[in-house]
């Protein structure tokens, strides 16, 4: 499954495509890091994949400049997925720095407007690949492809596997910045609370009624019947 899926571009550790996981085909949708890094060769590369659209969960505050210019026909959509600012953040900045998959059934259920402006955003993209991510393609892009792949109908244990292929593709990037075993710290995180990345994961995913909770937050029919065509044909 990884290796069918792994993106390796020039300047980018963590891409990988979701096609392959319940009924998502390939070269609909990608997840990766922030493409920062990415250099001439690797936005070629993105581009001759396919990608037309670029999906950025990060908050304003946290954009950087691109090492190299992206093609001219790539189009990026701002949908930040935090919402910085609120009672919610600032709360969950002390349990978690939304950092593990502890927030996410609280994020679904108290402040989902976000995640359904990141799915409209792929729903109603140009024709050609979505690339989403947020900085290191972890929790906000961990969140929407949980989304994405929970709507296609892929098993928990699916996206449970690729959520956590991303603690060993960005252990070099979290080295370089000095930041402890990511893996370790979350798994301890979690632990303390009871419960395990297996565990958490599955109980958010099982959770997610589908079509409903799109539907039911505001996401219309036309839109849900676009994502549903981009994602699977």
């Amino acid at each position: 499954m990884t290796r069918n899926r792994e993106l390796s571009w020039d300047g980018c550790v963590n891409g990988r495509d979701l096609g392959g996981l319940g009924r998502v085909r390939p070269r609909a949708v990608v997840r990766m890091e922030a493409p920062t890094r990415l250099n001439e060769a690797g936005w070629a590369a993105a581009w001759a994949y396919g990608v037309r659209t670029v999906v950025d969960l990060r908050d304003s505050g946290e954009r950087e400049p691109d090492r190299a210019p992206r093609p001219a026909g790539v189009t990026t959509v701002h949908a930040p997925l935090d919402p910085v600012g609120t009672p919610f953040y600032e709360r969950w900045k002390k349990i978690d720095h939304l950092a593990s998959p502890l927030y996410f059934p609280a994020m679904l259920a108290e402040h989902p407007e976000p995640v359904i402006t990141a799915v409209r955003a792929i729903a109603n993209a140009a024709p050609g690949c979505v690339l989403f991510h947020c900085a290191g393609g972890k929790d906000r892009t961990g969140l929407l492809a949980l989304v994405l792949l929970t709507f296609a109908g892929a098993a928990p244990e699916e996206i449970v596997a690729d959520y956590l292929l991303t603690y060993d593709r960005m252990k070099q990037r979290y080295d370089e910045l000095g930041f402890r075993d990511q893996l370790a710290a979350v798994t301890e995180l979690l632990a303390a609370r009871g419960t395990t990345f297996e565990a958490s994961l599955t109980s958010t995913i099982t959770s997610l009624t589908m079509p409903d909770f799109l539907l039911g937050n505001g996401l219309s029919d036309a839109e849900l019947a676009a994502l549903h065509a981009r994602l699977t044909t």
